[in-house]
């Protein structure tokens, strides 16, 4: 009984942890600069008109996503649970 125990408190303290990474600061940033670099670089090499200050743009649509989504989630359970 006691191992089920340490597994199911071990297993919850993993969630909890990959839940803490899914909403972080860390994880976001992470992203926008990946988001960035890969845009930017693309747009360099496809010579487009200041490839570096318009690689902002789907950096900037990334974090609104991040802004708004939890708004979101948090009427779509409201509105799907009974």
């Amino acid at each position: 009984m006691e191992k089920r125990l340490a597994a199911i408190e071990e297993r919850n303290r993993r969630v909890e942890v990959d839940k803490a990474w899914e909403v972080s600061f860390v994880r976001r940033g992470v992203i926008s600069a990946m988001t960035y670099l890969t845009a930017g670089t693309f747009m360099a090499v496809n010579n487009f008109l200041h490839p570096w200050l318009t690689a902002i743009v789907p950096v900037c649509g990334y974090i609104l996503s991040t802004l708004s989504l939890p708004w979101i989630k948090e009427l779509w359970i409201k509105n799907r649970t009974p």
